[in-house]
């Protein structure tokens, strides 16, 4: 498959933009197809880990500032991104100063205040709320809202990188008046307004469906009075990447299809029938094995998959964890279902490059020998059926991931690997829209996990990734409390690693938050915490029609859908 993407930058870049906004009208180029075959399941992202609802969301609701496609932090409904040299970052690192660009309003035509600002922090931040975005509020002290335009957020700690809060799809602003009464335990009764957030963004919700479709128009209180240019968009979800592909290559019926997990020769075929051009860029995202800390069993109860179930029957047991990992080709893995759009890893933070371990490289050759010889030592032994077991407990995985033919085909290699060493496989996988949903009544979100092991892909916003290493804090571990929404997926826990992250938080020089990120990597693969397998590029079509798209690995994909516009 041929590599796909031309990205315009600097100067050209902004040339071209700015020619077709000179010459654009809001609404003059119709109607816009956009496909997810992961279909949206709710409009907050602050309710939702799933890079589905993110990016829907983004649509109608924004952050102060976005990272463009270089990964750099630019201006969204702000004039200037704070910093020291400009006076909007204190000297001591402990307070960050936005001001709001003058005339901003909300869809509904009110204006946009710092009161809106300072609300959604307390929103994420607030106890039993389940913000699936919480990370980005670390250390946090207090948000004020200094005048109407002028919002100010204080740390408890120096903040040598002050923009977690407000800053990427995954942190956006939230109107006060809609959610004021949507706090705390109340967020997810909410069912309005995160079905249809009044927002700042280029389009509108006029109807959705969760797990279906969402209907917008042209935003009439766009900051830009010739944007977006088009009036109307429907968003789809359902079906599966592959036909997501051909909805745009082969058939032109989308103008738009997101994350094309789909085998390399089958797309290069639909890209041949030329009504559609793939797209393509690398960032930070890993498809990854998780393994589950506690313990899954059924007979747990309302505690099952929690810290107070207790540890796995199996995979507490480094041995074992060692062994799986050391028995996967990786490199098997990329050839059958990523070709050029994948890399194997052992890391789960594999970019920006110097944040890129290879201490870790370990993991990328396989053998099968030596994963053998550990679980003997280990005392597991194959029992009359080849499957090895101690004290009662079989080496037995139920192994869960979405609904993917690409996904589905990487669990047939992994099971057919783990048989190899004594290890069984029950292999289930779940329609993307439920796995991803964040349905805290589900038994099937990724939230929920109640399996074995679970495998999808993770990313972050912008390149700095001290959020996102603070996904693995001991207390962020899904649980009902929290509405399953916590970010620490496999329920790993390690003082260590805590004590890291306070620190990565409180360090400024460039080169040494590079060196805790690379340790706090290092733990989690040498931990066995999850199985890192490949580092993904990220790829989507786009109709030869459709102009504007600038590809994002570093926030939504949709992140200048107000630049889009029709080719003549």
């Amino acid at each position: 498959m041929k590599k796909l993407t031309t990205f315009l930058t600097g100067t050209a870049a902004a040339i071209a933009m700015t020619a077709g906004a000179a010459q654009a009208e809001r609404g003059s180029d119709g109607h816009l197809n956009i496909l997810y075959w992961q279909a949206v399941s709710i409009l907050n992202p602050f309710l939702s880990g799933g890079t589905k609802d993110v990016e829907g969301s983004s649509l109608v609701i924004e952050p102060l500032a976005k990272f463009n496609e270089a990964g750099e932090m630019v201006p969204a409904l702000v004039d200037e991104i704070p910093t020291v040299d400009n006076g909007g970052v204190s000297e001591d690192l402990k307070s960050v100063t936005w001001v709001l660009s003058e005339g901003l309003m909300w869809s509904d035509g009110t204006p946009v205040t710092a009161e809106d600002v300072k609300f959604t922090a307390e929103y994420c931040m607030a106890e039993d709320g389940g913000c699936q975005q919480v990370a980005n509020f670390t250390d946090v002290e207090s948000v004020e809202a200094v005048d109407e335009r002028t919002v100010k957020v204080n740390f408890s700690i120096a903040k040598p990188y002050p923009y977690g809060p407000f800053v990427g799809a995954q942190s956006p602003i939230i109107q006060k008046a809609q959610f004021e009464n949507c706090v705390g335990a109340r967020a997810p009764e909410c069912t309005e307004a995160n079905f249809g957030p009044i927002g700042t963004g280029p389009f509108v919700v006029t109807r959705f469906a969760a797990n279906d479709v969402i209907e917008l128009e042209a935003n009439p209180n766009y900051r830009d009075a010739a944007k977006p240019a088009f009036a109307t968009v429907t968003l789809k979800g359902g079906g599966d990447a592959a036909s997501a592909a051909r909805a745009v290559l082969e058939t032109g019926e989308f103008d738009y299809a997101w994350n094309l997990q789909v085998e390399p020769e089958i797309l290069a075929q639909m890209e041949a029938a030329g009504r559609g051009e793939l797209i393509s860029s690398f960032g930070t995202s890993v498809e990854r094995i998780n393994l589950n800390m506690t313990d899954p069993s059924p007979d747990k109860g309302a505690d099952r998959s929690t810290v107070e179930a207790g540890p796995h029957p199996f995979l507490s047991d480094p041995a074992v964890r060692r062994a799986l990992s050391i028995s996967l080709d990786r490199e098997l893995i990329v050839e059958a279902g990523y070709g050029e759009t994948g890399r194997p890893t052992c890391n789960i933070l594999p970019a920006p490059e110097a944040y890129a371990s290879t201490n870790v490289d370990w993991c990328l050759t396989q053998d099968i020998e030596e994963a053998n010889r550990l679980l003997d030592e280990a005392g597991w032994m194959p029992g009359g059926d080849g499957i090895r077991e101690k004290d009662g407990v079989r080496l037995s995985i139920l192994y869960s991931t979405s609904t993917n033919s690409v996904r589905q085909a990487t669990q047939a290699l992994v099971k057919d690997m783990w048989q190899q060493i004594g290890v069984e496989s029950e292999l289930r996988n779940v329609d993307a829209a439920v796995f991803f949903g964040g349905d805290p009544a589900s038994p099937d979100t990724f939230q929920k996990f109640y399996a074995d092991v679970l495998m999808y892909t993770n990313n972050f916003d912008g390149t700095d990734p001290e959020k996102y290493m603070a996904e693995w804090l001991c207390d962020d571990a899904p649980k009902p409390q929290n509405g399953w929404l916590g970010a620490n997926i496999p329920r790993f826990c390690s003082e260590e690693y805590d004590a890291l992250v306070k620190k990565m938080g409180e360090t400024a020089p460039l080169e040494e938050r590079q060196a805790l990120a690379i340790q706090m990597n290092d733990i989690l693969t040498n931990e066995g915490a999850h199985l890192p397998l490949v580092h993904r590029g990220d790829v989507s079509a786009k109709s030869t029609t459709l102009n504007g798209v600038l590809m994002n690995s570093w926030d939504s994909e949709l992140w200048n859908a107000a630049d889009w516009t029709r080719a003549e």
